[in-house]
């Protein structure tokens, strides 16, 4: 059985689906039902282990308040 569906999406994204469905010979459907149908096929992503020194920084920053505008003068300074 088929259902319909209704998404709602970006126009410049609506142009460039039926522009890749075109290319392929398919229509923006079946595009759609074949990327949904791998949603459920593809293995979870694995995680990769954190090297030591990535560890060792994990949470350094916790509760501390920190704006872009912090970073911004760390760069400043930085390469002054």
């Amino acid at each position: 059985m088929q259902t319909k569906l209704t998404l709602r999406v970006d126009d410049r994204l609506v142009r460039q689906a039926k522009a890749y469905a075109e290319h392929r010979g398919k229509s923006v459907s079946s595009i759609v039902a074949d990327y949904f149908a791998r949603l459920g096929t593809q293995a979870a992503p694995t995680h990769t282990p954190l090297s030591p020194a990535v560890r060792s920084l994990s949470g350094a920053l916790a509760g501390k308040r920190l704006s872009k505008d912090d970073y911004r003068r760390f760069l400043r300074e930085k390469h002054r």
